[in-house]
């Protein structure tokens, strides 16, 4: 019959929503779920709002979030403010910056025990001067000064000890309008010893009456003095970049001293630099020395360097040049084969599941015009394909297929550069959006598979079934319990899992954990 068809569950068109599903529309028109609160504060902490969305702005979606944040803190604010800090610890996000402003609103906007909850996680999450300036950026738009704020930003001085504070001094000056200076005289903390008082009236007042060694050798930089002076004082005290005249940041023998205690984080955002002096060139001893650092696991853990920082850090230094500026450089081959290793390295304790995989890959039209947060030149298209070979390096029973509205079957081998499948994923489609396509093909091709692994922004719109449809119908057509898992590469608040499927899983794109949760989900 003709009404049967026209009111099927079974199999109904994207542009229609699953009649008595609950689906939603979503910003392209086509009909989907909506996650809860709780997986949106998720996805807005690992993946920020950033850019905005393709159909999304950057305001819009702040909006969004930042209600959807206030809703759980109502929900309940100690939950949030743990969830905050467990992602902001581990390292889960490419930035720290929507955990800073996730605390900030915890702080303005919880109950009592919320508030003080989050102003003692304060030194957790905001763990250099720069985060601390962000957080009292945010803070200030949202509240006044009262009596617990200042005592959290007092006890994150006085808490540090005077060497590691002294360097966060010296590294982080200022930012965004915002100085130590300002915060001691909102915070008025009663220094904890003796050394902290005279920083904190070098702060204040830029009198120096005691021995601060960093501070120190700010004042005999600005000395007249030769470069290797100044380069061996550099090394003596293991000064960082930031504290550097810029006229220094020229000099090669200034970078190879600065090159002996550099941290993971810094070096990685400065291997340009390192080659542009010509300091790290084919062979040479720094070169060696940045191979060697690059490849220690334990320093990359420890520093929480996220794959996807080491991806963008990879592609930026293979191009030559800078995104900002107008800066060469030849690119040495052994650095950027480190980088590449040193991906794979980030996602700690990879474990196979032995599963037969089909991992569908979103290459429509949204997910090339939607940026990875913070990380310029790189969009979800092309970080999907990233991620993707984290499952290519761990499980040798997967097929790959690309999709818009048709499938792009691709072969992906964990040898295979990075970049090289980047690039590929950038070539590839650019259409409309079917994320029931690589169910559909593994139907249509009788591909026997344990799991679907789709990474998408949800932006399902065209095709003549539903995921959540076409994952039942392989099912009963293989005879194979398959399950679905909906890795979100966007922060807006739809997925195509059914939630009523306890075969489905949702997860968040830019998350280390991604692998090691998914293996998890589908080894139970």
């Amino acid at each position: 019959m003709k009404y049967a068809k026209l009111f099927s569950k079974k199999q109904t068109p994207q542009s229609m929503p699953i009649p008595g599903s609950g689906q939603v529309r979503n910003s392209a028109r086509g009909y989907v779920w909506a996650v809860d609160r709780w997986t949106m504060l998720d996805r807005f902490l690992i993946l920020g709002s950033e850019d905005g969305t393709y159909y999304i702005g950057e305001r819009k979606l702040t909006l969004d979030h930042a209600k959807s944040a206030i809703e759980c803190l109502k929900e309940d604010g100690e939950r949030f403010v743990a969830q905050v800090v467990d992602v902001s610890e581990a390292g889960r996000a490419p930035k720290n910056d929507p955990a800073i402003f996730a605390l900030a609103l915890a702080s303005a906007y919880g109950d009592d025990a919320t508030r003080q909850a989050a102003l003692v996680a304060l030194p957790r999450v905001c763990r250099t001067g720069t985060h601390l300036f962000s957080f009292a950026s945010a803070v200030e738009e949202m509240r006044g000064w009262g009596r617990g704020l200042r005592k959290a930003i007092a006890r994150w001085y006085n808490d540090k000890p005077v060497s590691a504070l002294e360097f966060q001094v010296a590294k982080y000056g200022q930012r965004g309008g915002w100085s130590h200076r300002d915060l001691l005289r909102l915070a008025h903390p009663k220094p904890a010893t003796e050394l902290h008082r005279i920083l904190y009236k070098w702060i204040v007042d830029g009198e120096l009456n005691g021995e601060l060694p960093v501070i120190r050798a700010m004042e005999r930089l600005k000395e007249d003095a030769s470069v290797a002076e100044k380069a061996a004082l550099v090394r003596e005290l293991r000064l960082p970049r930031e504290v550097l005249p810029t006229e220094l940041l020229n000099e090669r023998l200034v970078w190879e001293a600065l090159l002996e205690a550099m941290p993971m984080t810094a070096l990685i955002r400065n291997l340009g630099n390192l080659s542009k002096c010509g300091l790290v060139s084919a062979n040479s001893e720094a070169a060696l020395k940045v191979v060697e650092q690059i490849g220690d696991a334990e320093r990359l853990r420890k520093a929480r360097v996220h794959p996807i920082g080491i991806l963008n850090a990879m592609i930026t230094y293979a191009g030559g040049s800078g995104q900002r500026g107008s800066g060469e450089w030849t690119p040495v081959a052994s650095v950027v084969d480190a980088l590449d290793r040193a991906f794979y390295a980030a996602f700690a304790n990879v474990e196979a599941t032995g599963k037969r995989l089909v991992l569908g890959l979103d290459v429509s039209g949204s997910m090339a015009g939607t940026r990875v947060t913070g990380l310029a030149g790189m969009d979800c298209r092309q970080a999907a394909g990233a991620m993707a070979l984290v499952t290519a390096a761990t499980e040798p029973q997967t097929a790959f297929v690309a999709f818009d509205t048709k499938a792009y079957p691709r072969t992906i081998s964990a040898k295979q550069r990075l970049d090289d499948v980047v690039k590929l994923l950038a070539r590839t489609g650019g259409g409309g959006t079917d994320c029931a396509i690589p169910i559909t093909h593994a139907i249509e091709k009788r591909i026997p598979a344990d799991a679907f692994v789709i990474y998408t922004d949800s932006e399902t719109w065209y095709g003549r079934m539903h995921p959540a449809q076409a994952i039942q119908k392989y099912r009963q057509v293989m005879g194979i319990p398959a399950k679905l898992v909906v890795v979100a590469m966007a922060t807006n608040g739809f997925t195509i899992g059914s939630p009523g499927d306890a075969g489905v899983l949702n997860v968040v794109g830019f998350d280390t954990a991604v692998p090691q949760v998914v293996g998890e989900f589908l080894r139970s």
